[in-house]
């Protein structure tokens, strides 16, 4: 029995049925408390733009529900093998186990299998769900709310370079020849750096070279006068479709191969890309963080219930487990600033703690 990994079906179907309910019990009970209070503090915003009311209060809850579910997806795993275990252990079930002789390892194969279930569909769920909830969320929030056009890949708050000019876009959708920009604003500097010139529009479209802006208000500062110009005009000819795609990249809002595809462009025009790499990498270490927690929270499910170290245990446990996550946030921050290569800072949290959890596990319990 000590060299089958899984040798109960009737335990193993059991313990995972037992783990899976409690883990969607716990996210359920986090992703609404998150929910409320999120609600509560953009509800205001939300209802500031006219017309905006319930719909777009719902609307914005769906959106948020998929990032909040995703972020806490692997708390709530931690959370529910503490509290299966601390329960089993409580009512003499992990006793009964190992003296039917299973070893701690046993006891946790039928967690880590399911946590392991939950990574891959937590994975799934980021590439199809989380990523266009993101990409639609952060363009509706940087227009304030107000209602967005159904475009496809926008994206939003772009500044580019024009030589000493400044080319800004409130949002960018289209991608090539067919991109197109709202609420432009170009900046033109004399020699000196100050700004000499404004020019405003709602809309600009790729004229090859250069960027048509329709219906035009140009202001002079030296003047300080503006004008609506007689027809459209074109500015900012040094920057081309490419230039405000590789502008446009947030690693949160953008799957797996479109990500490998936008750090691949930036690579080929020289750009810096360690923190979208080390965003890549963590696409996939994120997710396979769910099969850490039952390792980690497992010193609550051992030793005797009756000893009065059940909760220290559990305390134990849950330190454990949010050590994990702050390692994990700070590594990725070293990542972005070139401290770590993208590869060790997504992975070597997970390496360290996978050793820390198994150390524990064998040095109390095997």
């Amino acid at each position: 029995m000590q060299l089958d990994f899984f040798p109960s079906r009737t335990l193993t179907v059991y313990l995972a049925k037992t783990f899976i309910v409690r883990i969607a019990a716990v996210l359920v009970m986090l992703v609404l408390i998150l929910q409320m209070l999120d609600l509560l503090s953009e509800s205001g915003k939300i209802l500031a733009y006219p017309g905006n009311g319930e719909g777009e209060l719902l609307h914005y809850a769906s959106l948020r529900i998929p990032q909040l579910a995703a972020r806490f997806l692997p708390y709530s795993v931690l959370l529910a093998t503490i509290i299966t275990l601390a329960t089993l252990n409580q009512n003499s079930e992990v006793i009964a186990m190992k003296a039917a002789g299973l070893s701690a390892h046993q006891i946790l194969a039928p967690l880590l299998l399911s946590a392991l279930l939950v990574a891959g569909a937590s994975f799934v769920f980021n590439e199809r769900v989380v990523t266009r909830a993101t990409s639609t969320l952060k363009v509706w929030q940087d227009n304030d709310y107000a209602p967005v056009p159904p475009e496809v890949e926008a994206r939003s708050n772009i500044y580019l370079n024009d030589g000493e000019d400044i080319l800004y876009a409130s949002r960018v959708s289209g991608r090539g020849d067919a991109t197109a920009m709202s609420g432009v604003v170009y900046y033109q500097r004399d020699s000196r750096g100050m700004i000499s010139r404004q020019t405003r529009g709602e809309r600009a479209t790729f004229a090859a070279p250069g960027w048509r802006i329709e219906d035009p208000v140009v202001f002079d500062v030296q003047s300080a006068q503006s004008e609506r110009s007689a027809g459209p005009l074109i500015i900012a000819p040094g920057i081309t479709p490419e230039q405000v795609a590789l502008r446009g990249v947030d690693a949160a809002a953008q799957p797996l191969e479109e990500l490998s595809e936008s750090i691949a462009a930036l690579d080929a025009a020289g750009r810096r890309t360690a923190e979208l790499e080390g965003q890549w990498w963590h696409k996939i270490s994120g997710p396979l963080s769910a099969v850490l927690m039952p390792l980690l929270g497992a010193v609550a499910g051992f030793g005797l219930a009756r000893s009065g170290q059940l909760f220290v245990r559990a305390v134990i446990g849950m330190a454990l487990g949010f050590a994990y996550f702050v390692v994990d946030n700070a590594a990725l921050a070293m990542g972005s600033f070139g401290g770590y290569p993208p590869l060790l800072a997504a992975w070597a949290p997970f390496v360290l703690f996978l050793l820390v959890g198994e150390t524990v596990l064998i040095r109390t319990e095997e």
